[in-house]
């Protein structure tokens, strides 16, 4: 995997996402050298920075993003395959700061196949030290200090992520992306209102799997023992891919029937 980045500007050293976090990040796609879901991502770009009273540039077109990541991620890097993590921050140049400019900063991973999952599957655990929120803004991806306490918690116990409740000790998602728990012919889904990320790649499969009556799709709130009840968990990240998950603590989970699904779901973009 490579990593290249990209800036609107000169990057100064000093500024808001640095110093406060006020900043916020959203993925768009490339595959075989085209854009996916480039309105879902242009649109969940948009409400996340109004949610962030963020004062949106009229340039901030749909157009604008299609031709920046065709010119200088495709065309001019020849990436082919990737994640585009894109980070909106917020200058200290206006009167108040909801009139202060907006840069950006963006980086790409560079991948074989963006909707394939990743060859290693994941350990996951429940940490219970924190939880997240499941507010208006527990939804999108801003600054986090709890993914960060939970992402060295998880190195330090030799796990690959962890499993991060609510303050009503009900599943909200991992650190990076949000978690499907199939069972039989049921997938469960932590609702967005239990601190559950607002994903374009997740809806996207989702979608893919209703229409075609593939799968029951259930927004549920989930106990923390129902991840032990699950046949298959598959974790969907905008910012790092799809991945399956093999083990929570002593439970080792099958990943069939979810690759089937996302087989299905892949092959149904065009080439």
């Amino acid at each position: 995997m490579n990593n290249t980045y990209f800036t609107s500007e000169e990057l100064e050293l000093k500024n808001r996402a640095f110093l406060l976090g006020d900043a916020v990040k959203v993925s768009f796609f490339v595959r075989n050298s085209q854009l996916i879901m480039d309105e879902e991502c242009y649109f969940f770009l948009m409400a996340s920075m109004r949610k962030m009273r963020m004062n949106i540039p009229l340039t901030y077109t749909l157009e604008f993003f299609q031709n920046l990541f065709n010119e200088k991620v495709i065309q001019e890097r020849g990436i082919t395959n990737g994640i585009i993590n894109f980070l909106a921050y917020r200058n200290s140049d206006g009167i108040t700061l909801s009139k202060s400019t907006i840069s950006y900063f963006y980086e790409v991973d560079e991948m074989d196949d963006i909707l394939a999952v990743h060859e290693r599957p994941l350990e996951l655990d429940i940490i219970k030290e924190i939880n997240v929120n499941n507010n208006l803004l527990s939804n999108i991806r801003v600054h986090c200090p709890e993914n960060i306490y939970a992402g060295i918690y998880a190195q330090e116990n030799d796990l690959d992520d962890v499993i991060l409740l609510n303050p009503n000790k009900r599943i909200a998602r991992s650190t990076s992306g949000n978690l499907l728990f199939l069972e039989g012919n049921i997938i469960k889904i932590p609702k967005h209102s239990e601190g559950a990320y607002i994903s374009p790649l997740l809806e996207n499969f989702v979608t893919y799997l209703h229409k075609n009556n593939l799968a029951d799709i259930q927004e549920h709130e989930i106990i923390a023992f129902e991840s032990q009840k699950a046949e298959e968990i598959l974790m969907i990240s905008d910012e790092k891919g799809i991945f399956f998950v093999k083990k929570i603590r002593n439970k080792i989970f099958e990943n069939s029937r979810f690759s089937e699904l996302v087989e299905g779901w892949k092959n149904s973009f065009s080439n």
